[in-house]
């Protein structure tokens, strides 16, 4: 679905990082944790590619706060890493974006009665809020591990608390939460009846992914990647899945057939 949307808000939440909430047609609240919206930054042709973004939250702003009429809107979270990026840092109350929304396949719950870990480096934090409210709102138990290169890339921690998930933060050097990676962290809570969802940097996906399996934990991880349609069309977002070889070819188009695979569908090695 293509709309315009109108920018709500859009803070600065971390040096570099925003969250920025839009309006959305009511069609939109069936998006599932893990989808993702394509947004067009201009209206000129440069930037010409419209960008990827995870959803952090989809929700309804009640008639008494939204001016007369129960409001849907999108939120997302991203880092300024580029022109785009820069250009959508600069937007404010009022503006209006393109949108194509929701792209993209979900994550997948799982049965219920499984302790759900929740793994987010850096920006990977944006689609796991959205998935730790819907685990919530269904009585699950979720633990989120957060880490970064430094605090300032640790973000959003209180909104994850105040849903009543346990977090547990580490950062590369040290300056919040423990020292080292998040997933000397995460293999401390690893054992049966648990299940992972992952998103953040790949070497991290690698060693969330490869540490799963040797403990046999289920495990969906959310790749990131460049993309230009959005909905496999280009196929400029392919990854290698588990059975690629140079003589038979398997490629996984992260738009289309994810951006969420269970992790024993791609290729580690």
């Amino acid at each position: 679905m293509q709309f315009k949307s109108m920018v709500v808000s859009n803070v600065e939440v971390s040096p570099g990082y925003f969250r920025m909430r839009m309006t959305a047609p009511k069609e939109l609240e069936k998006t599932l944790p893990g989808q993702f919206l394509m947004l067009k930054v201009s209206e000129s042709i440069d930037p010409l590619l419209r960008r990827p973004f995870g959803f952090f939250d989809v929700g309804v702003l009640p008639a008494e706060y939204a001016g007369g009429a129960d409001q849907t809107y999108a939120e997302i979270l991203f880092k300024v890493v580029g022109k785009g990026t820069k250009m959508l840092s600069t937007l404010h109350h009022g503006d209006l974006v393109d949108l194509l929304a929701p792209l993209g396949k979900p994550f997948n719950p799982g049965p219920g009665g499984e302790e759900k870990l929740l793994v987010g480096g850096g920006i990977g934090l944006a689609p796991l809020y959205y998935l730790a409210k819907e685990l919530v709102a269904k009585g699950e138990k979720v633990r989120l591990f957060a880490g970064g290169r430094n605090r300032d890339d640790i973000l959003c921690i209180t909104e994850f608390e105040r849903l009543g998930v346990e977090t547990y933060v580490s950062t590369d050097d040290g300056t919040l939460g423990e020292s080292g990676l998040v997933t000397e962290v995460l293999e401390r809570h690893l054992a049966p009846g648990k299940r992972i969802f992952a998103c953040g940097p790949t070497p991290m996906l690698r060693a969330v992914a490869l540490m799963a399996e040797r403990h046999q934990v289920p495990c969906q991880v959310s790749m990131e990647a460049y993309m230009a349609c959005g909905v496999g069309a280009c196929l400029g977002c392919v990854l290698p899945g588990a059975a690629h070889t140079e003589e038979t070819p398997d490629y996984r188009c992260v738009c289309k057939d994810g951006p969420v695979f269970d992790s024993f569908e791609l290729k580690w090695s």
